[in-house]
């Protein structure tokens, strides 16, 4: 009995605490809501609802995806009537940007008051939520997203203003009187284009085929013809480097795109043609040539004699050659004799070819054999058409470069040469800066010789 009274006794409390309980949570096995949740829009509302079942899956990236603004775990929606950015890039529905400004998510706004929020709804009827798995509830997805697109909004203000700060400014306009780009040429040698032989380093044409007529000229756009071009006049100072050669600073206030020939007989002639070069001037060597009154004119040791094999003049030729490198061309010193004899220049213009090389006539030779033999090589070649004499009057030069300019208006290009004296780099730049009056750019000796051989 005592049994009973106590199993009674244990049922009936057993029964009382059940109700309590279920009186207490009702509705925790059934799957139904046990409480309304109301949400409050954080700073990035709408990005960061809460995650559910019935959710549509996020779209894969390049497909609809939303800008770099929003976290990596949500994903636009596709929209069909997209607003653009001012960037022309599509939008989703919603978005709006100013100008200016970065991406904005739509605002959301929150439930009312007893109302349960629909699943797979969030802010915009019919678009599907996207599942939050990094946030534990909306709230915390929103913050993060406000946070993470303001900082980005912040980021890409501060590039577009370090972009504007350090925009360059728009190129100057050019002029057809000394062509642009005034800083040195690149440093020699270039060693794909030079052959040690046992008198030094000597030009040879690299194994892809470059030339040092290409490599170390002075670029131009005018070496190329083209319909409206203006006419070109180059300048060749020369007389360097020779025992009775203008001190270096001779050079100092030439325009760069005049062209210099160094002798092979002087002191520190690398130096000398390295400082040309860092002043945009490309380099030609002057090699001697035997006149007609030799031996009474000397032009002194390693001249090419017509009373040589042309073995021996070759061998010559290399001397002279490896006395410094980074030039673009050979040019006469004297010749009168050699030049008009073909049997000896032949085997000379062919050795200059063959190392990639031009040739320059002075002018100073009437009856020269170079041009023929030239032509019948294929050697790039010009010669001078007009000798300017250093020592004359301001008014005399003027006539010179007159008739320069009349020759390469007549013919689309002319070469100048003169020697190298005190006060010449100041005259010949007061002359450079009145051809554009004239329809006439100064274009370095290369540039004229290619522009030539395309007449």
């Amino acid at each position: 009995m005592k049994a009973l009274v106590v199993a009674a006794g244990i049922v009936f409390w057993t029964l009382v605490l059940g109700v309590a309980w279920l009186a207490l949570f009702p509705g925790g096995d059934t799957g139904e809501p046990v409480a309304i949740l109301q949400i409050e829009p954080g700073p990035g509302a709408g990005e960061g609802a809460p995650s559910s079942e019935g959710a549509a899956e996020a779209p894969e990236s390049g497909a609809g995806a939303l800008p770099s603004e929003a976290p990596s775990n949500t994903a636009a929606p596709e929209a069909p009537a997209a607003a653009e950015s001012g960037d022309n890039v599509a939008m989703p529905p919603g978005f709006a940007v100013a100008p200016g400004a970065a991406p904005q998510a739509p605002v959301m706004q929150p439930p009312a008051p007893g109302q349960v929020m629909p699943q797979g709804e969030v802010g915009t009827p019919g678009t599907p939520e996207t599942p939050n798995t990094g946030a534990s509830d909306g709230r915390q997805g929103a913050a993060d997203t406000g946070e993470r697109t303001a900082s980005t909004a912040s980021a890409e203000s501060a590039d577009t203003q370090q972009v504007a700060a350090v925009a360059p400014p728009p190129p100057p306009l050019e002029t057809p009187t000394v062509e642009p780009g005034a800083g040195p040429l690149p440093a020699v040698p270039v060693d794909e284009l030079v052959e040690e032989s046992q008198y030094g380093p000597l030009p040879k044409i690299a194994s892809d085929g470059r030339r040092p007529i290409d490599v170390y000229a002075r670029p131009s756009k005018y070496a190329a013809k083209n319909p409206g071009d203006p006419a070109r006049v180059a300048i060749l100072v020369s007389g360097l480097g020779l025992p009775d050669s203008p001190p270096g600073d001779v050079l100092k206030g030439l325009p760069p795109s005049v062209s210099v020939a160094y002798g092979a007989y002087g002191r520190s002639l690398q130096d000398w043609v390295n400082r040309a070069r860092a002043d945009g001037h490309e380099v030609l060597l002057q090699i001697p040539l035997e006149p007609d009154d030799y031996p009474k004119i000397d032009p002194g040791p390693h001249t090419l004699l017509t009373t040589l094999p042309p073995e021996e003049n070759l061998k010559r030729l290399q001397w002279l050659m490896s006395r410094y490198t980074g030039y673009v061309g050979i040019t006469n010193q004297m010749g009168s004799k050699f030049e008009a004899t073909q049997e000896a220049m032949t085997p000379v213009l062919e050795e200059v070819k063959a190392r990639g090389l031009l040739y320059i006539d002075d002018g100073s030779v009437h009856g020269s054999t170079a041009g023929q033999i030239a032509s019948t090589i294929g050697l790039d070649y010009s010669v001078a058409t007009v000798e300017i004499d250093a020592n004359a009057s301001a008014a005399d030069m003027a006539k010179q470069l007159a008739k320069l300019e009349e020759v390469a208006k007549e013919k689309g290009a002319a070469i100048g040469v003169v020697k190298a004296k005190p006060a010449i780099a100041k005259q010949l730049a007061e002359w450079a800066a009145k051809l554009q009056s004239k329809g006439l750019v100064l274009v370095p000796v290369s540039a004229a010789v290619r522009s030539q051989s395309q007449s």
